[in-house]
This record gives structure tokens, sequence and C-alpha cells, in this order.
């Protein structure tokens, strides 16, 4: 059994590095994303934000008269962790609370946030209440900092997926798995050694990348690197496995394209790729959950940016696990030799 997985695991090993195109685009495309949305967001931002921690969604200006202050963004919060985190990496200037205890979160080492502070405690002096101050420390997080999870992610979504589900379909169209069928192997065993053979190149290549991107810009790693490897061999073996089981009966590339783009598209918009779901529907965070790359990128930005730990992202590491079991079950069950 292992000898013929070994056999199917070189082959496809070799196929993929002869193909010059696709290896090339798969290191390439990343790299040209990271340091592209590097250079177009890499000036400061224009204004003050403050952000204002309440539990209504409407921001309440005659509350007090600091929110009438002009050139200052002010928005809701409703977690206050959430909003001390967003000061500790100065996506906030401010953080205020004017419900029970007025007071506010700043962090010292903010430019903006001494000013917008001075702003807050002239306005304070007319209304009188007493404005209660707590420091936060934390370095800033610059947006490079925060997409790159989300681009190396993507990166992974694409190779898995059509990496190893279009290429399943190629093979049973032009029939190389009828042929495979008359050998000694079994489902199980064509199963794992493209799981296997896609894993090992997805692992190289974005390790290179992120490796890259370390040394060129710097990008922030606050957590463990063993740690952050084993999201991202989780992550990528549940898309994988996801890919096998998208492509396990299908038999013309067409269909196979379009039913990966079903897939890719969504899980691209909503896993958090380019942008925070903390601001969207309840129902849309959920929906999100069910996709693999949710989990993966959750766990990796709390590793890299906030330094988390093994039991912090526990969840989402169990989540991908039972997906790529499941994928991997259902893949090996319903998959097909031939093309009828």
């Amino acid at each position: 059994m292992l000898q013929r997985i070994l056999a199917i695991f070189k082959a496809r090993n070799l196929e993929f590095i002869r193909d010059r195109g696709t290896l090339s685009w798969n290191i390439v495309l990343p790299f040209a994303l990271v340091f592209g949305l590097s250079f177009i967001f890499s000036a400061e931002r224009p204004e003050y934000t403050v952000g204002v921690l309440q539990a209504e969604v409407e921001l309440d200006r005659t509350v007090h008269p600091f929110l009438d202050t002009r050139y200052i963004d002010f928005v809701v919060v409703h977690d206050r962790s959430s909003g001390v985190r967003k000061v500790a990496r100065h996506q906030l200037d401010l953080l205020v609370q004017f419900e029970g205890q007025p007071q506010y979160w700043i962090n010292p080492e903010s430019p903006k946030g001494y000013f917008v502070e001075f702003a807050l405690l002239q306005a304070d002096k007319d209304a009188g209440s007493g404005m209660v101050k707590s420091q936060i420390e934390g370095e800033p997080v610059r947006y490079v900092d925060w997409v790159l999870p989300g681009i190396l992610g993507m990166n992974v979504m694409f190779s898995s997926l059509f990496g190893v589900g279009y290429v399943v379909v190629r093979y049973r169209k032009n029939g190389f798995l009828k042929r495979l069928r008359a050998t000694p192997l079994r489902p199980i065993e064509f199963v794992i050694a493209q799981v296997a053979s896609r894993l090992l190149l997805i692992l190289v290549i974005t390790s290179l990348v992120f490796a890259g991107t370390k040394f060129f810009l710097d990008t922030r790693m606050d957590g463990s690197y063993p740690l952050l490897f084993l999201i991202l061999f989780l992550g990528s073996i549940s898309m994988i496995s996801m890919g096998l089981l998208v492509a396990a009966r299908v038999t013309s590339e067409e269909l196979a394209g379009g039913m990966l783009n079903m897939v890719t598209w969504p899980m691209m918009m909503l896993s958090g790729v380019w942008f925070s779901l903390e601001a969207a529907s309840g129902w849309i965070r959920q929906l999100a959950s069910i996709f693999p790359l949710t989990h993966m990128l959750n766990a990796a930005r709390a590793v890299m940016l906030d330094g988390a730990g093994l039991s912090a992202i526990a969840p989402d590491l169990s989540a991908m696990l039972a997906m790529t079991v499941v994928f991997m079950l259902l893949g090996a069950l319903t998959f097909r030799w031939h093309p009828r």
C-alpha cells in the first residue's frame, strides 16, 4: 500500500514541478499582491478615528459635546475588548465610553491619540463628567500585517481546490483514472497520495512566500512559528480534501470549474481575506464559519498579531480537523474512477 501511495505521490509532484507556468504563478501572485497592497496602503489615515463604546447601533451626538468635534470620525464599538485591542494596535486613536462611569482608553505611543485626548478633555470641561483615563500599550498593526494571512490563505485555497479538484477531473476525463483502476491501487490510497503531494507543495511555497515578506517588509509575528505552521498544515489539508470531494464524481472540466468557483468566491469574500467581518451581521459570521479558510485566517491572525497560544486557537484547529476528516471520507466513499 505504501509503495503505491509513494508512486502516485512522486508522479504528481513531478507533474506539477514540470509545469513551470503554474509553479511560477503560485509563487509570483502572492508576492505581487502583498507588495502591491503594501505600497497602496502605506500612507497614514488622513483623519482621526475615535471608537464610542455603547450598546446602541446609532451614535447619539447629544450625549457629549466631544461628539460634535470636527475632523474626527466617530465609530460605534459594541465590544470593549475588541475596542481596547484596536487602540493598542493604533487602529483607533481613542476609545471613549459615556454610559455609566465616563472613561476613555488611549495608547500613549499614538501621536494622533495625544491630540484627540486634548480635544476630549477640552470638551469635557464644559460637560463636567470627569473622564477616567486608562492607558493601553501596543505597537501599530499595518494593513500589510493584517492582510498577509489573507493573501497566503487565498493562495492556499486556490492551489488546493483547483490544483487537486481540477486535476482529478482531467485525469478522469482523459482515461488516466480508468487505467489506474486496473492496478491494485484503491481509491483511499489515490486520495491520500493526492493530498500528500499537494500538501507538500503548498507548505513549501507558502513558507517561502512568508519568509520573503518577513524579510523584505518586516511583517509582524508575535506568536509561535511552529503553531503557525500547524495552522497552515491543517488549513491546507482541509481545503485539499474539499477539492477532492468536489471532484469525486464530476466528469466535465467545465462543471468542475463552475463548482470550484462557486466554492472559492464566497469563501474568499466571507472568510475575511481582504476585510474584517467584525462589523458584519451575526448570520453572516455564522455562515462564514462553515468555511475552513475562515478558521485558518482567524487562527493565523490570532497567532501573528496577538501572540495567541494553542488554547486560544483550539476551536479553529478542531474545526479544520473535523472538516478534513469529513471531506476526505466523503471523497473516498463517493470517488469514481471512470467518466461513466
